[in-house]
């Protein structure tokens, strides 16, 4: 299991806005480029374990800061779907 986390958390840590989007409207998630964009440039680089309550926690506050709390609530959506 440990192999298909780390790749998940690669994806994430490499995503672009063009990415994003496409598993927003995948997963039903609505988010603008605008926002996108600063979510991918927020996760990129940044070596996030979104497997990890305490960081996934962290990373959503900061997107709520950056995009809008009703965002990070929908991104949030897109990430647990990602670690079940």
């Amino acid at each position: 299991m440990k192999i298909f986390e780390n790749i998940i958390n690669h994806k994430i840590n490499t995503i672009t806005t063009d990415e994003l989007l496409k598993y927003a409207d995948q997963f039903n998630i609505v988010i603008n480029r605008q926002q996108a964009g600063k979510i991918a440039t927020y996760l990129r680089g940044k070596n996030i374990n979104i497997f990890d309550n305490g960081q996934r926690a962290q990373i959503v506050r900061e997107i709520a800061k950056a995009a809008g709390p009703e965002t990070a609530r929908e991104v949030n959506k897109l990430f647990m779907s990602f670690t079940k």
